[in-house]
């Protein structure tokens, strides 16, 4: 019977992992839809080229970083309890991997591609697993002093915190020192649009990202015996509510609706396994909602050149996430209890400190000794040609076989 469970275990979360995998094309078609032409490829090239970095970096580095595991046993030793060891790895991978996927949307079609793989390689192997660690494995005592102080530790059951406000606020330190798109905003003071190029292929990217967040979620219970429905219920009440919120509030825009259901799927990672499905309705629809506003300010009036929007979706979705579990979560509200609201403040708040500190640091220092952005005759030519050497759809003579 232990052999079938460990069994169950290790295709459970492979499942998951496999399913995780697949959000990485949805960040794929998010950013293609959401550039301009002259652009998706590279949004192609770095989505893929990130994740074999960041596998690489999690393997040999992040990894051990956060729990003090390496894979340097023989590949009997590593095979033990079918591999369980290998799978979770696998499956926490595909997490790390999502925080240069999230990067990459804010600073698309203005920066140099070769510096972003080093800044990925950096922040998976490094800065991410630091913060990973902390939550998820106790490293440095953090978890035990918010929970001395506030009464329990710091909860974020699928990564509100840990992966979303972390890749958004990393990505938001990327996007201020590139500074805006050339032309995007005038001395005059006005702006120029720049539309997505593609709403069917948005489209793709948010309905893939969506379907794979309950993977997401529902397989950070990590095995068989702690899989629990209310997970999936509460994600799938999250995303209505963010669909909803962002289309009303969005008022009928494309663009905003499609990215309401990943800003209700942020916000619930973190107390899925808590909340009411109520709760988890009120929470995806603040979140959808705080998106648009967020994502209009940061663009019109703070001239904030964030192609994606990845700081309003992650880092500010993902930071209300946080929050939300010390809320909703609570009995008082029909949650299960375990959690105070003053831990899970304080828990985000280290998390959003770590991530913006730290992803200034790495981008500062790589723009200092290598540059980050196109020069301005590449970025007018677009990324496409002076990166990649094609365009997404080359003119072909029709001769020609």
């Amino acid at each position: 019977m232990e052999t079938v469970k460990t069994g169950s275990d290790v295709f459970f979360i492979l499942i998951g992992a496999v399913m995780v995998l697949a959000m990485h094309a949805g960040f794929a078609f998010l950013e293609l839809g959401t550039v301009r032409a002259k652009n998706q490829v590279n949004a192609l090239a770095k989505i893929m080229s990130d994740f074999a970095i960041s596998t690489i970096a999690y393997f040999f580095v992040g990894y051990w970083i956060a729990y003090g595991v390496d894979f340097f046993s023989d590949a009997a030793t590593l095979s033990a309890q079918h591999g369980f060891g290998l799978v979770k790895f696998f499956f926490l991978l595909t997490f790390a991997a999502a925080i240069p996927a999230i990067v990459s949307g804010g600073i698309a079609e203005r920066a140099r591609f070769n510096p972003q793989l080093l800044a990925s390689f950096v922040i998976v192997g490094l800065l991410y697993p630091l913060f990973e660690g902390m939550v998820w494995n106790g490293n440095f005592g953090m978890q035990t002093l918010i929970g001395q102080v506030f009464g329990s530790p710091f909860h974020d059951f699928a990564g509100s915190v840990v992966v979303h406000a972390v890749g958004g606020w990393i990505g938001l330190a990327a996007v201020l020192l590139l500074g805006p798109r050339q032309g995007r905003y005038r001395t005059d003071g006005g702006m120029t649009a720049h539309p997505p190029s593609s709403i069917p292929f948005l489209s793709i990217g948010a309905w893939t990202l969506t379907v794979g967040w309950f993977g997401f979620n529902v397989m950070s219970a990590q095995t068989v015996d702690a899989i629990s429905g209310l997970v999936a219920v509460n994600s799938l009440m999250a995303m209505v509510g963010g669909i909803l919120a962002a289309l009303v509030a969005g008022k009928n825009d494309p663009g905003f609706l499609h990215n309401g259901p990943l800003a209700g799927l942020v916000a619930v990672c973190a107390g899925s396994d808590l909340m009411h499905p109520i709760g988890a309705l009120v929470t995806g629809a603040v979140a959808g909602g705080l998106f648009v506003y967020a994502f209009t300010l940061t663009q019109n009036k703070w001239r904030i050149d964030d192609v994606l929007g990845v700081w309003p979706l992650h880092g500010l979705c993902g930071l209300w996430g946080g929050i939300a579990a010390g809320i909703f979560g609570l009995k008082a509200l029909g949650g299960v209890g375990g959690v105070t609201f003053g831990s899970q403040l304080a828990g985000s708040l280290t998390g959003v400190a770590i991530a913006f500190g730290g992803g200034y640091l790495i981008y500062g220092a790589i723009k200092s000794l290598m540059g980050l952005r196109l020069s301005q005759e590449d970025e007018y030519l677009g990324a496409d040609l002076s990166i990649h050497k094609i365009t997404a759809q080359p003119d072909y003579n029709r001769g020609e076989v």
